[in-house]
């Protein structure tokens, strides 16, 4: 556990590579991510155990995390030849006769990028590899009961960035609670505060960290709408792929199940059906599909959230104890949308189902929400589909597959309670650069 005194000395050290690293060639800072990603996979079998142990997903969950932390190294090197400007016509104004403009993208200054404890590896990779390739020195500072991957990814990143003549303090790691972020956000040498958290840090963050740019990637209760002309065989698997891997533990697994009423029956049957089929237990077991959650105390909410979902009238359809130290996968039924388990983020293996009337009642009913991450839709009619991806007021709409889809190439993010900014390794970058206009006069 690092201190608020180790984080003012990060502070230090990392306001000190600003300009030298911000002068390293596109070459230079290209190379450096391609080494890391290197170096990464000559080790992935050795950081999906570590990540087993820190975090306790199920061993399927760790290996996607490391190959989705390759791909994010792999593209963040990708777009640094894709940072540039353009030129500006500036004669199209009579003022501007004579003038030759055009604008750039240069770093906008020391990044801290503050990670959650349920993807350690890659959340530290979406806040260290777009930094990287924008120019940017970063300060990590992971989960506090999730610090070992990170701190092994940041010395692979700092023995790279010395090969190839970046200053290491460049890229620095600390960990600790939240003293140390607070000690980390609010320094005025910050150019910009990358948090990847629950909705009420983020808020805090962004109140501490003003006014500076923040990029908080929040919360979520996901929702799965089943329209009565949907695929009911590919919205159940959907929840059952959806709500319950990495432990529940995700901001964009399935917690809100809408499903139009004349196919209510049928499609609880079919989840009911299948259900069963997920394994639980033992996290470093090939075959398990959920396992413990991150401590004790995570366990008991998440009791205590089903508890009071039934006694304000939900029904419990599966689940709800624990077996092997691990919360069963919950399927609750008619919760009200008044109850935690609905309304807010429930971060376990929990699913709610509730039945609505049609279409418009399932889009209305996501829409009450105060978050806005990503949502998805099952129906077979290419006009629902646009009418969900035009009306539902969250940063990503996907149909007939999980809302816990994310392509690590599209621009991630949410509205509302759910944050603000874009991840994904060109949005980052972008999100992690200032625009500078250069005029000249010619004549």
């Amino acid at each position: 556990m690092g201190t608020a005194t180790e984080a003012a000395a990060a502070l230090d050290a990392g306001a000190t590579a600003v300009r030298p690293f911000g002068k390293l060639s596109s070459g230079a800072r290209r190379a450096i991510c391609l080494d890391v990603r290197a170096e990464l996979a000559a080790h992935q079998d050795d950081f999906i155990d570590v990540l087993i142990a820190e975090t306790g997903k199920p061993r399927k969950d760790c290996a996607t995390e490391v190959t989705r932390a390759l791909f994010t190294w792999d593209a963040a090197a990708e777009e640094v030849a894709r940072l540039h400007g353009e030129t500006v016509p500036l004669d199209s104004q009579p003022a501007g006769e004579g003038l030759f403009g055009f604008w750039t993208r240069r770093p906008i200054g020391l990044v801290v990028g503050i990670a959650g404890f349920n993807y350690p590896l890659l959340l530290a990779s979406h806040k260290v590899a777009p930094a990287i390739a924008a120019g940017c020195p970063v300060i990590c500072k992971p989960a506090p009961a999730t610090p070992l991957a990170t701190l092994w990814l940041t010395d692979i990143a700092r023995r790279a960035a010395q090969r190839h003549g970046a200053p290491v303090s460049a890229i620095q790691v600390v960990t600790g609670d939240a003293a140390v972020g607070n000690q980390l956000v609010s320094d005025q040498r910050v150019g910009a505060v990358s948090f990847t958290g629950s909705a009420s840090v983020g808020h805090r963050i962004a109140r501490d960290a003003a006014p500076r740019k923040t990029l908080l990637e929040l919360g979520s209760n996901a929702a799965l709408v089943v329209a009565s002309d949907g695929d009911l065989d590919r919205a159940a698997d959907a929840v059952l792929r959806g709500g319950f891997y990495g432990n529940g533990q995700a901001c964009i697994s399935v917690q809100r199940v809408l499903v139009c009423a004349s196919i209510r029956d049928e499609f609880l049957a079919k989840l009911t059906e299948r259900i069963g089929d997920l394994v639980v237990g033992d996290p470093r077991a090939p075959e398990t599909d959920v396992a413990a959650l991150i401590d004790a105390a995570a366990t008991e909410r998440v009791l205590d959230w089903i508890d009071a979902a039934q006694r304000s009238g939900g029904t419990l359809l599966h689940g709800g104890a624990v077996r092997d130290g691990a919360v069963e996968p919950t399927v609750l039924v008619d919760v009200p949308e008044t109850a935690l388990a609905w309304c807010e983020e429930v971060f376990g293996p929990v699913v709610c189902v509730r039945t609505v009337a049609d279409v418009d009642a399932a889009l209305a009913s996501v829409n009450r929400s105060r978050y806005g991450l990503h949502a998805s839709i099952f129906t077979r009619s290419l006009a629902t589909a646009f009418r969900a991806i035009d009306e539902l007021d969250v940063g990503g709409v996907v149909v007939n597959e999980v809302p816990g889809f994310r392509s690590d190439i599209m621009p991630y993010g949410g509205v509302k309670d759910s944050g603000i900014g874009r991840e994904g390794p060109r949005f980052a970058i972008e999100e992690l650069t200032v625009t500078r206009m250069a005029v000249l006069r010619t004549e």
